[in-house]
């Protein structure tokens, strides 16, 4: 997952898949390869985003399960920030059900968040699937 601001901010975000199963870690790095923003601090967070209903009676909640500071200061060009996000101890997480009898859906989001020190924030969302293993 690439972030930018044209002339201004570019960062990388890999992580090792896209499927997991509830009790695995997450594993990634972000690496910025060109920083002309003085950023306070960055955030990664899950978001989950429950949907029911159809046409004019859809409903969306969204909740954010885990918020983490990952960063705090400015960083430089060519600096890797790692990430480890152990899934297992949260137990809000459930698995990931995508149109159930096209009424009923539950997604979740790796939210990437940047802070500026004017307060702007920018941020990016990379959906994520997750699995329960059968016995």
């Amino acid at each position: 997952m690439e972030v930018g601001i044209e002339d201004c901010l570019h960062i990388e975000f890999e992580y090792n898949k896209s499927r997991y199963h509830l009790r695995e870690v997450v594993l990634g790095k972000i690496f910025f390869l060109l920083v002309r923003i003085r950023i306070k601090h960055m955030e990664l967070a899950i978001i989950k985003r429950e949907s029911s209903g159809v046409g004019a009676n859809a409903y969306t909640e969204s909740d954010t399960v885990a918020k983490y500071e990952i960063m705090d200061g400015a960083p430089v060009r060519g600096e890797a920030i790692p990430i480890r996000l152990f899934l297992s101890g949260f137990d809000q997480l459930t698995p990931t059900f995508r149109n159930v009898n096209n009424k009923f859906s539950v997604r979740y989001f790796l939210n990437l968040v940047l802070v500026d020190e004017e307060d702007r924030r920018y941020f990016k969302q990379q959906e994520v699937f997750f699995y329960r293993k059968g016995p």
